[in-house]
């Protein structure tokens, strides 16, 4: 048997018994038939094959690889379904079979990789892509960002980490020219600057450059970009944990110490957390106070539930379940396949009772927290109930926290929030049960209330010498 013909045969064998090979051709000269057993496509019979393809690990995309004029060529398909990617080399062997018959003409001021990827079709150079720039990269983002992709606020804070970037890099600056020691001196820069008289933190210098990077992988996937992203590789300074959250008598008590600056005392009331008594009495104290009738639930929900602001401008009446005293919140950003996921609480005494009050009065539409009709918004008033504005509710909670004993010292809806949580860990309630209430938390922040377990620390400590009593 002529030794062609023997390495066909020993070559066609191997292939018959579901051997996973990507190379199409592995002896010049052989032949192989048009599928192996999985079912995809090789080439037509009898064609010499002489393209390849392979993996990118990282982006996870193909590449073909192919020989032609004495000339080795690798190029992105820009895929990353194989079969795809086999169906492209397979007609890379066509052109390149036509050009090498006759039957298709080259012509001599196209490159050659381009006009073979072209099936043949390229009768023109194509003009190269001018790199992009730092504005160009962001408006390319933004503008191809489909509805509903994101929630609002956070494309809201992506175009504020934009402009901050933008303020101290050159929006002409080609994108891909960007090092770490650019980025580096971006963070010095940025740790310089101030926001209402307070520095600017490394948490939201992190924040910024996060943003950047998931833009850079965003337009590495689509292929606008090459590379690993320059954030890679940054040294942030180290910063102070967060104190644990404190009751307002621990907090008085440090502040009667005397030696604090103004500042200082601001972050110990940042530390604040309400415990079951107070929680009560604040309640009370809003009812009173309120003068919009939607008050008092709004931040009945937050202190009760433990529930984001956010979480509770979106409830809708549907998700209070009086019957099983379940409350159904609806959580954004916790999943990056859907845009709206579920967490249940169950209702306390006083939720379930008040709110059901609440209901009976409620002014109509279908948000739980609502606006009667006629409300005034800017210069327009409103014909029909709706729902608040994350703005209209931080207003109103400051405007009736004023009226209150916590003026200045409660700071927002997420004091109402860590306090929830805290009283949960002073109460005995397991860490799991917590984190199914409150949705997803850091470790930090747990750390944070974590020293509120009296008796289960207590209980694991009591337990190291139990056996080893002094006589």
């Amino acid at each position: 048997m002529p030794m062609s013909h023997r390495r066909n045969k020993c070559a066609t064998q191997w292939l018959s018994h579901g051997a996973h090979v990507d190379v199409l051709c592995l002896i010049p000269g052989v032949r192989f038939s048009a599928r192996n057993r999985s079912g995809e496509p090789r080439t037509k019979p009898g064609m010499t094959l002489v393209a390849s393809i392979r993996k990118d690990q990282r982006s996870g995309r193909y590449l073909v690889c192919f020989r032609f004029a004495g000339r080795q060529y690798q190029r992105a398909l820009k895929t990353t379904n194989r079969k795809a990617a086999l169906a492209q080399a397979s007609r890379v062997d066509d052109t390149i079979q036509l050009v090498s018959r006759g039957r298709l003409e080259m012509p001599s001021n196209i490159d050659p990789a381009e006009f073979i990827l072209s099936d043949g079709r390229l009768s023109q150079p194509r003009q190269a892509n001018a790199p992009l720039n730092l504005t160009e990269l962001f408006d390319l983002y933004f503008n191809s960002l489909p509805a509903g992709a994101k929630e609002e606020a956070t494309i809201a804070g992506e175009k504020l980490h934009k402009r901050h970037i933008l303020n101290h890099i050159n929006g002409s600056r080609i994108v891909v020219s960007l090092t770490t020691s650019d980025l580096q001196l971006y963070m010095t820069k940025r740790l310089e600057c101030t926001w209402n008289g307070k520095p600017i933190t490394v948490d939201t210098i992190k924040k910024e450059l996060t943003t950047f990077r998931l833009i850079w992988n965003w337009a590495e996937r689509q292929g606008h970009l090459t590379g690993r992203c320059p954030t890679h590789g940054i040294t942030y300074p180290k910063r102070d944990a967060k104190p644990p959250f404190m009751t307002s008598a621990d907090i008085e008590q440090i502040i009667a110490r005397g030696g604090l600056t103004k500042e200082q005392e601001r972050q110990l009331w940042e530390c604040l957390f309400l415990d079951a008594g107070e929680v009560e009495s604040l309640l009370d104290d809003v009812r009173e106070q309120a003068i919009q009738p939607f008050v008092y639930p709004m931040l009945l929900f937050a202190a009760h539930t433990g529930a984001r602001r956010s979480e509770i401008l979106r409830s809708q009446i549907d998700d209070l379940d009086f019957q099983l005293r379940l409350v159904l919140i609806r959580e954004k950003k916790r999943s990056r396949t859907h845009a709206t996921t579920f967490r249940r609480v169950p209702m306390t005494n006083r939720f379930y009772r008040d709110m059901r009050e609440w209901i009976a009065l409620h002014p109509g539409g279908q948000f739980t927290i609502a606006q009667a009709a006629g409300a005034v918004r800017g210069h327009a008033r409103r014909e029909n109930p709706t729902g608040l504005t994350v703005n209209e509710g931080t207003d109103h909670f400051k405007r009736t926290i004023h009226k209150t004993k916590w003026k200045g010292k409660l700071k927002g809806f997420h004091t109402l929030r860590h306090s929830f949580a805290s009283n949960a860990a002073a109460a005995g309630v397991e860490q799991g049960m917590i984190d199914t209430w409150m949705g997803h938390q850091t470790e930090e922040m747990r750390n944070r209330y974590r020293h509120l377990f009296p008796k289960q620390q207590q209980s694991a400590i009591d337990r190291i010498f139990s056996d080893h009593h002094v006589a």
